[in-house]
């Protein structure tokens, strides 16, 4: 098809703003998919998507539109996730368009997911057009709603499509606009071939599968390509579109959005960023085949830092291997999940993997029990700390455990966020009391309107990636909306809170805590490990220590046996007698005795903020 003819658009949003049901609408007005193989939130095609109601990962999905010019457009949707710690899969989606929906619920108005997406699209240089979706709600306002929006990318509010996800109604419109204003690609159809690989999955009997933006030229079956990142040589067995389902075709040319399937099963030799291009080979004597090959790559995205830091291990040893292979295939799936083996004293074989947030990893933990039938244990989160030796070595410590000698230790820096919180007015002050508890400076406040209010707060990570969003979302009735982004390393008074059971550390339960609230974690950490813990014939003692000084202790008492039962009357000397045997066996018992700590315990460290 002719380059104007094609439009490539994102939908972006606040999560539950209602991107999925939009886009459902949109494979209904074009009837690209047939009204009995229609179900809600189509493109969500992973269960975990549909049981929380969330998108995980971006759909791709090539639909034909017929405007009122007459003429019959190509239209590529990708549909986003709409939670901060999905932002990373946001930004690759939208590298590979030229436009953007932008969706504000009309009772809701603008959130912090919608500040910061919004930024990426512009950042990114897209055509933005915002709609106000769920107009049918009895609790919508879209004349507010529509001045915030206006307010926000600076048009003027009477211009904003109005539109209802659920009825279909003004959904004709927001194609029509789409068509109006967002350009068609520029790439050059007749130069070399480039495409930018903007994701990729993993299939058990195909390989790897990855998702193209063909820039400039085409891309044919069985052509031999080349990616220049990595360099890795392969000959395209099967290329294709979504219409939602893989459609093979014969090429995909400049412009378009689609699949391509090498028969490659190494999933590192296909990365998400990196451009392919056609290579000229030889099939035979003197002949030659394939295009031109390009020699300048596209820009591929910026390498995701990972923000919180977690250990995975297997609850079955035996299945230390199997989870090191599901990782492997996930991360193609999931470019911003990073891991590495870990040996832990107390759970053996794992892994500790940095994740971008809190939800991203209890959406990764999920993943790899249902799709790989893995049982796991998750330790506390953490973040990364760099810390400065008194010889002046810099260290980067990304596992507790790991953290050196206090005495060795001239400084610690820990990441801090720049945190937007979007609330109403009258939760001002229950969102500025949770900050000052996690330690946050307060860099700015103003008002979106005369009801809503944006916060910005300077906190440090490790007082967020626990339950801070969950307090958050109780302190203010579900109305806030959180965003934030790396600000940078500081140094902090921080210190090493041990764990030590029967006078052995256990470092699986060890922790990084600011000074002020070591004393108060360790106490409340011994307590719940106390009721935890098994009882054993002999006292355990539970000890919380910052180096070698113990700042809380709790007790598991010995079961207690009556060994005087029998003695009725007789001299106090024999009950004695018999008292002392008793408490030489249990000293006896406690020198070769080792205190198994049950998966409980460890769980235990993580309801620390619940407090």
């Amino acid at each position: 098809m002719d380059q104007s003819q094609i439009r490539n658009f994102s939908i972006i949003a606040h999560i539950d703003h209602g991107k999925s049901t939009l886009a459902d609408r949109i494979l209904e007005l074009t009837q690209t998919v047939q009204a009995r193989d229609m179900r809600a939130q189509l493109l969500d095609s992973m269960d975990l998507e549909r049981e929380r109601g969330i998108t995980i990962k971006a759909q791709a999905v090539r639909v034909f539109y017929t405007a009122s010019d007459g003429q019959t457009y190509q239209l590529h949707l990708i549909d986003t996730p709409g939670h901060v710690d999905f932002t990373y899969e946001v930004s690759r989606s939208l590298a590979a368009c030229e436009g953007a929906l932008l969706v504000v619920d009309a009772a809701q108005g603008v959130e912090a997911q919608t500040v910061a997406n919004t930024y990426l699209a512009i950042d990114a240089g897209l055509e933005l057009i915002p709609c106000l979706n769920k107009i049918d709600l009895p609790g919508a306002e879209p004349e507010r709603v529509a001045g915030e929006v206006g307010e926000l990318i600076g048009e003027p509010p009477e211009g904003i499509l109005k539109i209802s996800g659920k009825t279909g109604e003004g959904v004709g419109e927001v194609l029509e606009e789409l068509i109006a204003r967002v350009p068609p690609p520029s790439g050059d159809p007749d130069g070399p071939a480039r495409a930018l690989i903007f994701d990729s999955e993993f299939d058990q009997y195909r390989g790897v599968i990855a998702y193209i933006r063909v820039v400039d030229g085409v891309f044919r079956k069985g052509e031999a390509i080349r990616a220049m990142a990595t360099g890795t040589e392969a000959d395209i067995d099967d290329i294709g579109v979504f219409s939602p389902q893989m459609m093979p075709t014969d090429q995909l040319a400049a412009g378009e959005v689609g699949y391509l399937i090498t028969g490659l099963k190494d999933v590192t030799q296909l990365r998400v960023g990196d451009t392919l291009t056609t290579r000229t080979r030889t099939s035979g004597p003197g002949s030659r085949t394939a295009g031109v090959e390009a020699t300048e790559p596209l820009p591929g995205y910026r390498e995701v830092k990972p923000m919180v830091f977690c250990g995975l291990f297997p609850i079955e040893s035996d299945d230390y291997a199997d989870l090191r292979d599901a990782l492997e295939k996930l991360v193609l799936n999931d470019a911003a999940l990073s891991w590495e083996p870990e040996t832990s004293d107390a759970l053996g074989f794992g892994f500790r993997c940095g994740f971008l947030g809190l939800l991203h990893m209890d959406i990764v933990r999920e993943r790899l029990e249902r799709e790989y039938d893995l049982e796991l244990l998750a330790t506390m989160p953490s973040v990364e700390f760099d810390v400065t030796l008194t010889n002046g070595q810099e260290l980067e410590v990304h596992n507790p455990s790991d953290m050196p000698d206090p005495g060795s230790i001239e400084e610690i820096r820990e990441p801090f966020i720049q945190a937007s919180i979007i609330a109403p007015k009258e939760f001002v002050g229950a969102v500025m009391e949770l900050c000052q508890e996690r330690r946050g400076v307060h860099s700015g406040m103003h008002y979106l309107s005369p009801e809503r209010v944006q916060l910005n707060y300077e906190l440090p990570l490790a007082e967020i990636v626990l339950d801070f969003f969950d307090q958050l979302k109780s302190r203010t009735k579900g109305y806030a909306s959180l965003d934030y982004e790396l600000s940078g390393m500081k140094p902090s008074d921080l210190v090493k809170l041990d764990v030590l059971l029967a006078g052995d550390p256990v470092d699986a339960l060890s922790m990084v805590v600011h000074r002020e609230k070591s004393y108060e974690l360790g106490r409340t950490l011994t307590e719940k490990l106390r009721k935890r813990i098994p009882r054993q014939q002999y006292d355990v003692p539970i000890q919380a220590a910052i180096g070698a000084h113990v700042i809380a202790r709790e007790t598991v008492k010995a079961f207690r046996k009556d060994v005087i039962a029998g003695c009725y009357g007789g001299d106090i000397t024999r009950k004695k007698k018999l008292l002392a045997k008793q408490k030489e066996g249990k000293k006896r018992m406690k020198q070769v005795g080792r205190v198994e700590v049950p998966q409980e315990a460890f769980l235990a460290v993580l309801e620390l903020g619940e407090e």
